[in-house]
């Protein structure tokens, strides 16, 4: 039986959490792991379950995120982050006709956007690269297609490969070697496309890795990044995977770069920790 190709229904569990040798005494946690909803995803249930118990509080940070807050108190040897989600994805909307890269260089709309247009640490590159950069692009005032073409670029150069890179890995040293991971690549892109005037900002979610397998089955799936750029509405583009995003893509947040949306940070007092790695399921179930 073939599946609808215009909306699907997935049932998402994340678990992560950190190992301490001997004891943390007390901890401060910040986890961003609940969908959000927008046009594009409607989100029916959500919710965040930590071991050791403990008390939570939810806001939305400034980018629209949802976080949720909780402080453990009592000595533990392990933490555990399981979030739980059941989201409806539909196709991108259409939103109007795309403005011209000339209108985003106008003084009024580069303040507007100016967080992201400007480099971050993560988003960082050498004039070397900016310079190779355009020369490249299109002379044309067409966003869409600048942005095709810094993609195509992107994935020319960069190759994916897990475990090549680390969490504070920069664009730069992605670049220079060649390799790297979705957060990566997705760096790499905000940072050429920010250069050119093009307002970028980066978004982590989830991604179901196999859309052919069937209702109800369970699929090993994927923490990941891509990036939104903006040309009158934002749109998100996928650079690890060169595509738009699809049904299965699931956006949890929003930022400027990986540091504004890590899922699980905090501070806590006690011996050293190790992670726990991450485990992410998605059962499509129509």
């Amino acid at each position: 039986m073939s599946l609808p190709t215009d909306s699907a229904r997935l049932e998402i569990v994340h678990v992560t959490g950190f190992n301490y040798e001997g004891f943390a005494d007390s901890s401060y946690n910040e986890v961003r792991m609940s969908p959000i909803t927008l046009a594009r995803q409607n989100v029916l249930d959500a919710s965040i379950h930590v071991r050791p118990n403990a008390v939570q509080s939810t806001y939305r940070d400034y980018f629209g995120t949802i976080v949720t807050t909780f402080d453990l108190h009592e000595p533990h040897t392990r933490l555990e982050v399981t979030a739980k989600a059941t989201v409806t994805t539909v196709l991108e909307p259409v939103n109007g006709e795309s403005v011209p890269l000339s209108s985003l260089q106008l003084p009024l709309a580069i303040d507007k956007f100016t967080e992201y247009l400007v480099a971050t640490p993560r988003t960082t590159m050498s004039n070397a690269v900016l310079e190779d950069l355009r020369t490249l692009v299109p002379k044309t005032d067409d966003v869409a297609e600048i942005v095709s073409v810094v993609q195509a670029w992107v994935r020319e150069r960069v190759s994916y490969v897990r475990g090549s890179t680390h969490v504070s890995s920069t664009a730069q040293e992605v670049w220079e070697q060649r390799e790297g991971v979705c957060q990566d690549m997705t760096h790499v892109t905000i940072s050429l496309l920010r250069s050119l005037g093009i307002p970028a900002r980066y978004v982590s979610g989830y991604l179901h890795s196999n859309f052919e397998a069937g209702l109800g089955e369970t699929v090993v799936g994927e923490s990941h990044a891509w990036v939104e750029f903006f040309c009158g509405s934002w749109v998100g583009i996928d650079p690890t995977n060169g595509s738009d995003i699809g049904l299965h893509h699931v956006t949890v947040a929003k930022g400027r770069e990986y540091g504004d949306v890590p899922p699980l940070k905090g501070i806590y007092h006690g011996g050293p920790s190790s992670a726990l790695g991450v485990v992410v399921e998605i059962t499509r179930t129509a």
